[in-house]
């Protein structure tokens, strides 16, 4: 019997112990001594020895406020222009003991150019760690034994690196499935060859090839990917459903972006419904995962290389633009509030210290550590207050969805000025037929029922809200043109500054091209 199934079989069998596994008593307590750990790991760092973190842990009780004083909040431009770049040209003990074999390469949904995010042994292993620990935690959803046998199809970035003579480059999800323990692959679809594919549509065609050999109980990706993978592997088999070729599909872990403005399109491709559980594994660190059923929040990793601190998400903090300010306040574990957005700032095993990793989170539960990300710091409005999150967006879409009968793929929001004012103007992927005025119209009454700050600033200051209604392909050809089809790549749910104006310049070539 495979080693996997027979391990999870038998947590099965302790399920009623595992409320205890995943529960944290002090998670204040806990999260000091993480970051202890790491602070002993990296004080011989060059990034140590100048920040004098054997000085910091010489401080027992005051530890944690001694080093949110003595080191620098930061974001990628900083920490990378004085400290990663040294990694990046092969030298050893910039951040974190000996050298940085990996560097994922990561521009989120907000840069232009890549970012370089290093990738530790000690990273590899955590992530490893917490992956395992979620694995046991799916002895809580009510599933067959015989489940835990079926395959796990990953579709994620080459494992194929590139290698410049000092370290290897690539997606995330290509340098963890290089990685993956031995034991592990009797599960693991597409396999090493189409794994090491670099060209997206090949591996989607080699997928789509190879899909009635599997049988697959579990997907993982980003839901546009998929949904555009499940619908070719359904029109190459002429099916009625992607249940007809994977009878045992019974779950997608997804994560990256939100799941709801998805979820309608999802379902049309179904025989039965899915178990959705949702994963916050970032370059910078396996972050949180849903823990258990019947919930949307997921379960914050405490103790396991990560020291967490959370920014409020207010104008004290953070600049126009979701830039931070120079002087910010700091709250850890034992400090939040449910219900508040906090920015997050990471110290790693992989040398990230108090770094801003871009998501704006909110506590769902602090008894059970839980959260559900809400945005990213550069992807909300507030042209003149009315602090219209992407947690705000996705939902107002999905609404949008129900109301009109249509199912949105993709969508991007500018905040533009209007006359002596300013406005909201959508670009909406969908291949349903609708009217652009009645999609701006549905949006915008949504929103002014989820986001009353959005609702007072329409009588004031957003004098219009527009609505550009395109075939999804659009989306999914500028991406394609920009170099980030597939794996882990996302498109900007806020679009700003010259970004807006390339795909401002795109949609009319694209217009122009295909009419």
């Amino acid at each position: 019997m495979p080693f996997l199934g027979s391990v999870v079989k038998n947590a099965i069998s302790l399920r009623n112990r595992l409320p205890s596994f995943f529960k944290v008593n002090d998670p204040g307590l806990v999260q000091e001594r993480e970051l202890r750990k790491l602070l002993r790991r990296a004080s011989n760092t060059a990034f140590g020895e100048h920040y004098k973190f054997s000085r910091i842990l010489k401080n027992r009780k005051g530890l944690v406020e001694e080093f949110k004083k003595t080191v620098p909040a930061c974001d990628y431009n900083m920490i990378f222009k004085d400290w990663w770049y040294r990694s990046l040209q092969g030298e050893a003990y910039v951040c974190w003991p000996g050298r940085v074999k990996y560097f994922a390469l990561s521009s989120g949904t907000s840069e232009a150019s890549s970012k370089y995010i290093p990738i530790t042994s000690d990273m590899l292993r955590a992530i490893k760690k917490t992956s395992i620990k979620q694995i046991f935690s799916l002895a809580r959803y009510d599933f067959p034994k015989e489940f835990f046998e079926k395959g796990i199809l990953m579709l994620g970035g080459s494992t194929h690196l590139h290698y410049n003579g000092t370290y290897y480059e690539g997606d995330l999800s290509g340098i963890t499935a290089k990685n993956i323990p031995f034991w592990f692959q009797h599960f693991y679809k597409p396999g090493k060859r189409i794994s090491k594919e670099r060209d997206w549509p090949t591996k989607l065609n080699e997928i789509v090839k190879n899909a009635k050999k599997w049988d697959i109980g579990v997907i993982v990706g980003v839901p546009a990917w998929w949904q555009i993978l499940i619908e070719k592997i359904i029109d190459h088999y002429k099916l009625n459903h992607i249940h007809e070729i994977w009878p045992n599909l019974s779950i997608f872990v997804h994560g990256g972006v939100s799941f709801t403005p998805y979820a309608k399109g999802f379902e049309r491709l179904l025989g039965k419904p899915l178990t959705y559980i949702e994963t916050y594994l970032a370059s910078e660190g396996f972050v949180a995962f849903q823990s258990r059923p019947n919930t949307k929040s997921m379960h914050l990793v405490l103790d396991n290389g990560l020291f967490m601190e959370f920014v409020p998400f207010t104008s004290e903090n953070f600049d126009q633009e979701g830039n931070l300010k120079p002087e910010i306040t700091t709250l850890t574990i034992s400090q939040v509030e449910e219900g508040v957005e906090y920015a997050l700032l990471l110290s790693t095993c992989a040398g990230a210290w108090r770094y801003l990793i871009g998501d704006i989170i909110k506590f769902t539960s602090k008894e059970l550590s839980e959260i559900v990300i809400t945005g990213r710091t550069k992807h909300f409005l507030n042209l003149c207050g009315e602090h219209m999150s992407q947690e705000n967006m996705n939902m107002a879409v999905k609404m949008a969805e129900d109301q009109l009968n249509i199912e949105v793929r993709e969508f991007t929001v500018a905040g533009i000025k209007y006359d002596t004012m300013f406005a909201h103007k959508w670009f909406v992927g969908t291949d349903s037929q609708v009217n652009p005025e009645e999609l701006a119209q549905a949006i915008d009454e949504n929103l002014k029922v989820l986001n009353d700050d959005y609702r007072v600033e329409r009588i004031a200051a957003i004098k219009e809200v527009f609505v550009e209604v395109l075939p999804t392909d659009a989306f999914y050809s500028w991406m394609r043109m920009k170099g980030k089809e597939g794996a882990q790549n996302k498109f900007p749910r806020v679009i700003k500054h010259k970004q807006l104006e390339e795909w401002e310049n795109y949609v009319n070539d694209y217009r122009s091209e295909n009419q």
